[in-house]
Parts: structure tokens; C-alpha cells; sequence
């Protein structure tokens, strides 16, 4: 994964503001998780105005456009802070994707079904659940409290919040664990990336000079010693190790 994990968050930091706390809490473990798993997610909606659920839901309606809400201005949890969007962020850090059966770490698991497991692993309602209109990018945390409620100045219970918080903390954790685990196989890759880089210099596998004489002579000293016959359709690997047998003197070097 190219990009690291404080990019990653870095994207999503300003749709989180005027998140219910709980909520935003709740959201920054879930693009670490995801992260962890190989899936970089971007949150594209957080808090949404009255005004902007207004002119969301007259779309296909009264504006140009296909409906993409049932929602009234006050009758979104977006509108209290409580829900958001998200997209699967791409490698290059820019684009991003809602293909729901895109398996970017290959894992044979749609990178779209990893994050639903993990947002509903920390407490969050699913779009995807919803029985009209199917909403697969949305997450929204309730606390048991109605959009009626909500729109007539009812807050989360302390209760409610702190057993949410319970659970993101404890999942939090376990985030840090996996992420040190992950952050110590990757030094153990780098290292023996290093091994490897070292090693080829001293057998002259790779660098400058193999590349630069294309083979040559080794695959002329190989055909000589009737280790081969032909270089045709020879992998990079064999041409390789060709080239390090040659270099080990183990071929008579053609003259030149």
C-alpha cells in the first residue's frame, strides 16, 4: 500500500467536523481497521445542513438527476451529525471508487464487504440494510434516537454514548496491535529486500552492468558450454541465473 495511514486519515479530517464525538471517534477507528486490512477508505459526507438534504432530496424530483434520497431536510441522521458516506479510496491517493465487488487487496473478500463488517463491528447501522432505497455508501449511529426525536432537540444519552465508546475503544486496541504487528513484517520485508539487493550485486545479477551488455556474452558462453541451446522466451529469472553462472566462471568466457 503506497500510502500511509496518516494520508490516509488526513483526506477524510474535514468531513469529520461536527461529528457527534462518539461518532467521530467511531469513524477514525474504522479507516484505521480498514487500513489494516489492506482497504483505504475516503469519507466523503459527514455533517450535512438542513439546506443541503433539502436540495439532495429534490433531486430527481423537483432538480435534473436520478433520486438518491427519501430524506427530507431534518429527517437524515447526516443533518445531527450521526451518520456519513464513504468511498474506497485508490492507490494513487486521488481517485476513488463504489464498485461494491472490487477486491483491491485481493484477498477474495470485496474490499466494500470488509468495511460493512468492520463499521457494523463498531456499532454502525448499514445503508445497504435499508429497505427502500438501498444506500451502500452511508453508516449512521442512532443511539436509539428517531430523527423525530432528534429534530425536536433530543440528545444521545451519556449511557448510550459511553457503551458505543466501550466497544470503539476495545476495537481501537486491537487496531494497534494489528498495526504494529503489520508495521514489524514490513521491516522484516525491507531487510531482506536489503539481503536481496546485496546479494545480487555481489553475484552481478542486476545493476548496470548485466543489463547494459543485455546478456551477451554469458548466453554466447552458455550455448558454447551447451548449457543451453537457445535464449528464446527465457525469463528474466533464468537470464539471471544464467548471468551469475558466468560470472562465477562456470561457462568458458567467449573471447572478444
Amino acid at each position: 500500500m503506497s500510502l500511509t495511514l496518516d494520508q490516509v486519515k488526513s483526506k477524510s479530517a474535514t468531513r469529520l467536523i461536527g461529528l457527534n464525538p462518539v461518532v467521530m471517534a467511531a469513524i477514525t477507528v474504522l479507516i484505521e481497521r480498514c487500513y489494516a486490512r489492506g482497504v483505504p477508505i475516503l469519507i466523503t459526507q459527514g455533517l450535512r445542513t438542513i439546506a443541503e438534504q433539502e436540495a439532495l432530496y429534490a433531486q430527481g424530483r423537483t432538480k435534473l438527476g436520478s433520486i438518491v434520497t427519501n430524506a427530507k431536510g431534518g429527517t437524515s441522521y447526516h443533518n445531527f451529525g450521526l451518520a456519513i458516506d464513504f468511498a474506497l479510496l485508490l492507490p494513487d491517493g486521488k481517485q476513488v471508487s463504489w464498485d461494491l465487488k472490487r477486491d483491491g487487496d485481493s484477498d477474495k473478500v470485496a474490499d466494500w464487504t470488509e468495511v460493512v463488517q468492520e463499521a457494523k463491528a463498531l456499532g454502525f447501522e448499514w445503508g445497504g440494510d435499508f429497505v427502500s432505497i438501498k444506500d451502500a455508501p452511508h453508516f449512521q449511529m442512532t443511539f436509539g434516537l428517531t430523527t423525530s426525536q432528534l429534530r425536536a432537540g433530543a440528545k444521545p444519552s451519556e449511557i448510550a454514548m459511553a457503551k458505543a465508546a466501550t466497544i470503539i475503544d476495545r476495537l481501537k486496541e486491537e487496531v494497534k496491535e494489528d498495526m504494529s504487528r503489520i508495521a514489524e513484517l514490513e521491516a522484516i520485508v525491507a531487510k531482506q529486500a536489503e539481503r536481496l539487493t546485496t546479494l545480487e550485486k555481489r553475484l552481478n545479477i542486476s545493476g548496470k552492468e548485466t543489463y547494459a551488455n543485455n546478456y551477451t556474452e554469458a548466453i554466447t558462453a552458455a550455448k558454447a558450454a551447451g548449457a543451453i541451446t537457445t535464449s528464446a522466451d527465457k525469463s528474466k529469472l533464468e537470464l539471471n541465473i544464467i548471468q551469475m553462472f558466468y560470472n562465477l566462471g562456470l561457462f568458458k568466457r567467449g573471447d572478444k
